[in-house]
């Protein structure tokens, strides 16, 4: 695989590998070999995409192909030779687009339970290397309206302020909210802080009358849940 594509039987190549044996048949570097769509000087494509993928995991070991999604967080002196920003644009452009996919559409989202809420929200959170604070608007009927999100970065009581986490609910008429935010270390244990925000949260929406129904931690592959552990109180 070190060989330049050219040298490189036409049936060997990754893009007439996908469309005979289909993408789920292709490695990690020959799916982002096809993404590169070519190498540098005197490198392949493929030299190129398994260069990356190793850097990658260099900078976060055990994050496989996820750690992919902070290549726009790398200094450009550590990036791999023949990888430039329009590249990168293009990785971080097909990843994104892969995650809003593997996301069920609003209308179809069923949030009955903490571990739908989860499942829904772990492709727009479980990957962020920053805390973010997202709201979820339902109507009467529970059905999703929109997902906002509201704050990026440590979670303290200034940047999540009632004001405007229920800002776009009133404007939007929810009828109730899920709270959400992501815990970057991985582990979705509630903070001191994460429930003290929540607490004021909720006394904010009894006042307005939009109720708050959950408040979820996003970790790896596993959450909290406010309302599970008893501790959605105002």
């Amino acid at each position: 695989m070190t060989a330049s594509l050219k040298r490189l039987p036409k049936a060997d190549r990754p893009r007439e590998r996908l469309l005979r044996l289909g993408p789920e048949k292709l490695s990690d570097v020959e799916l982002l070999a096809i993404l590169l769509g070519t190498g540098a000087k005197g490198r392949s494509v493929i030299e190129v995409a398994r260069d990356l993928l190793h850097h990658c995991e260099a900078k976060d070991p055990g994050g496989g192909l996820r750690a992919l999604l902070h290549l726009q967080d790398v200094e450009r002196k550590d990036l791999v030779k023949g990888l430039g920003p329009a590249k990168v644009c293009t990785i971080l452009a097909g990843l994104h687009l892969g995650l809003r996919a593997s996301a069920a559409p609003l209308t179809r989202v069923d949030l009955s339970n903490p571990r739908a809420v989860f499942e829904f929200l772990a492709p727009r959170l479980a990957h962020l290397n920053r805390e973010q604070f997202h709201v979820i608007l339902l109507n009467a009927k529970n059905q999703v309206i929109d997902v906002e999100c509201v704050s990026e970065g440590t979670l303290t009581a200034s940047l999540v302020h009632p004001r405007e986490v229920f800002k776009t609910a009133i404007r939007r008429s929810a009828h109730s909210v899920i709270l959400a935010h992501n815990h970057p270390s991985g582990d979705p244990t509630p903070s001191r802080e994460d429930r003290e925000i929540t607490r004021r949260l909720v006394q904010a929406g009894r006042v307005i009358g939009i109720e708050v129904l959950d408040h979820l931690v996003v970790g790896q592959g596993r959450y909290t849940s406010f309302r599970e552990r008893g501790l959605l109180t105002g």
